[in-house]
């Protein structure tokens, strides 16, 4: 009878056991999100899975770290193949970095069997930095004699008040590239009791700690430099009197959004499109098409931001190393922030939430990373006719999906803009506080050429940031080609009597060596993407224009370090035949990278680019001289360009819009 008893009971338990794990299992898989498209993100799921398969077909360490796990593309061709409730492959790509062996790894694991499908070591690279790694260099920083002495020399002995911030090594010294170790500089931040300590440098001071043995390998003191005791806190409280408040500005759609949301997928105005927060490139395209009333025709295929480079103009030591990759050496997506209605989107918008992995390879939601919504922006088209008193004007309505992120000191938002009249716009928006300098002066020198002093004691140094964007065309289709326009003024002559004709030459880019070009302002230059075998109603190629906004020239010199390692910076347009694998403008790893990757060898076979499968890179500058407005957070400046259509639709495709 007890027997029966204990043997009735571990029945009941075993039973109640199978029915909570069943109601979980299906509460869980009711959680996740579906999986409908081959470019939909990595689930949690998915991200663990991967992981658990590296770590049991591979011995890791316990100082192993994942600076990256994203979705391993698929195939192009059957994801342009692919058809809804038809099956399809998942896998996941992860890099692996072994500190304590200084080695690089990439895996593929193959998430629909749980196997490794590749692994392979990758030499002589590092991955980017990683969070650990900040923690490990502030403590390895903070209990240094030599940097004790210098802090003790500017009569600080509290050292909980110095914040550290750790970089990429940037530019490196001949012993340090000979050593191959995974290094990191330390700037110094005098914080006190204020939280906002970017405008308290401890200049002069410079550490660069080894992250594999985390010890300091070099330091450099280059003497006192007083720097700002000032409070430069902006909140509200520490701000003191505030502007009068402006009235109330409601952004209402009382009967909903015009947009669908369907998985991953956007439709609005005859565009449709997939988006992807990937945590390196950040919020990215896929497959934009465009609806013309009789045919839905395709566009892009991938648009990403791949790299951009902010390199600073002071020769002093402490600062010439100063060459951020902030795409590739800290993973920009990986930094977004999650945003608020009626702060960085209006109230009418729609956040939407992403998933990443942490170095420990652990799935985390970051809620509200990415912001959609729609915008009013004047008038789209108008005529007044002025015999009949007619007046016909439609306003412009535009669709904007938008991300930000915080690089250390500086803020980044990165804006894809969908227009009515068939146009896309990229648009960068550029905030954030200064990277400050440290200075005695209180006023404006002369003598100071290489940026403006924009507080008293506070200095900001002339630097740039360039822009690189990948732009995987397919114009009504992959068999495209490339052409450049130029204007010009004709001569006066029997045929040009008044001096006023302006012809256009169309010249084909053939070659990826011949596309590598720049910005003329003089024969307002642009470049255009035609399909190689379609015409539109009037004989012509349809084709998508690159329409270039703002722009500067990269001011390192010829020979520089800079400007070899950020080689894509050095020209506006580069054009390659499409290469699943070419997916960066500075390489792959850019962290402590050699010259010459990324673009530079993706041109160096020089291959075809008439009626290709082709690549367009776009890279944009801005030149920043810090002014005294820009402190102590400084107003947006946006920067972008344009992708219109031209010959791609027969009329102006927003002319029937209704009233």
């Amino acid at each position: 009878m007890i027997k029966r008893l204990r043997f009735f009971w571990i029945a009941i338990t075993i039973t109640v056991v199978i029915s909570i794990s069943l109601g979980l299992m299906e509460k869980l898989t009711a959680q996740q999100p579906s999986i409908s498209h081959p470019l939909t993100s990595l689930t949690e799921a998915e991200i663990s899975t991967a992981v658990s398969v590296i770590k049991r077909e591979k011995t890791l360490s316990e100082m192993a770290a994942f600076p990256l796990i994203a979705l391993q593309e698929p195939d192009k061709q059957e994801v342009l193949k692919f058809m809804p409730g038809k099956s399809f492959g998942r896998k996941a790509f992860l890099v692996i970095y072994e500190r304590s062996q200084n080695k690089t790894f990439e895996g593929i694991v193959d998430l629909t069997s749980k196997t490794l499908s590749s692994w392979k070591e990758i030499p002589s690279v590092q991955p980017a930095i990683v969070n650990p790694e900040y923690e490990l260099a502030t403590q390895v920083v903070k209990a240094d004699p030599g940097w004790q002495k210098a802090m003790r020399t500017r009569g600080i002995t509290d050292f909980k008040q110095i914040e550290i911030s750790c970089w990429a090594p940037g530019i490196l010294s001949k012993q340090e590239e000979a050593t191959g170790n995974r290094l990191c500089r330390a700037l110094s931040y005098y914080k006190g009791d204020r939280w906002n300590y970017y405008g308290s440098p401890i200049e002069g001071v410079l550490a660069t700690v080894n992250l594999n043995t985390g010890k300091i390998a070099s330091f450099v003191d280059r003497g006192k430099v007083p720097f700002s005791k000032e409070n430069w806190n902006y909140d509200v409280k520490s701000l003191g009197k505030l502007l009068s408040p402006l009235k109330a500005l409601k952004i209402v759609q009382p009967n909903g959004t015009s947009f669908q949301v369907k998985d991953n997928e956007i439709s609005w105005q005859g565009w449709k499109f997939r988006y992807l927060m990937h945590p390196r490139n950040g919020l990215m395209l896929y497959q934009v098409t465009h609806d013309d009333g009789e045919n839905i025709r395709p566009v892009l295929y991938r648009a990403s931001l791949s790299e951009m480079v902010v390199p600073y103009g002071d020769p002093d030591p402490t600062w010439s190393f100063r060459n951020a990759f902030d795409v590739g050496e800290y993973n920009f997506g990986l930094l977004a922030n999650t945003m608020e209605l009626g702060k960085e989107i209006p109230e009418n918008g729609l956040l939407l939430d992403a998933v990443f992995a942490n170095e420990q390879g652990e799935p985390y939601k970051i809620p509200g990373v990415i912001g959609i919504y729609e915008r009013d922006r004047g008038m789209l088209w108008k005529h007044y006719e002025y015999n009949t008193g007619r007046n016909d004007v439609r306003r412009n309505r535009e669709l904007v999906m938008t991300m930000t992120a915080a690089v250390d000191n500086y803020d980044y938002s990165i804006n894809w803009i969908f227009h009515q009249d068939g146009t896309l716009q990229v648009q960068n928006e550029l905030t954030g506080i200064v990277l400050a300098q440290g200075t005695a002066a209180q006023k404006q020198s002369e003598d100071d050429s290489y940026g403006q002093l924009i507080a008293k004691n506070i200095f900001g140094v002339n630097h740039q940031h360039f822009f690189n964007y990948r732009l995987d065309f397919d114009v009504d289709g992959q068999a495209n080609s490339v052409m450049e326009m130029n204007l010009k003024a004709l001569p006066m002559d029997e045929k040009n009597p008044l001096g006023n004709a302006i012809a256009i030459t169309q010249t084909p880019l053939t070659k990826e060596t011949a596309a590598v070009r720049d910005l003329d302002m003089k024969s307002s230059r642009e470049w255009m993407i035609v399909s190689a075998d379609k015409k539109n109603t009037l004989g012509a190629a349809p084709g998508y224009m690159l329409m270039p906004g703002g722009n500067s020239i990269f001011f390192p010199v010829e020979g520089s370090n800079i400007r070899q390692k950020a080689e894509f910076a050095t020209h506006h347009v580069w054009v390659t035949k499409y290469k699943p694998a070419e997916l960066y403008a500075g390489g792959d790893y850019p962290n402590q990278t050699q010259p010459g990757q990324g673009l530079p060898k993706y041109i160096a076979d020089d291959e075809s680019l008439t009626g290709e499968d082709i690549v367009l890179w776009y890279t944009m500058g801005v030149t920043h001289i810090p002014r005294s407005e820009d402190w102590p957070v400084m107003p947006v400046h946006q920067v972008g360009f344009k992708l219109v259509p031209r010959g791609f639709f027969s009329r102006n495709p927003a002319i029937n819009l209704p009233e």
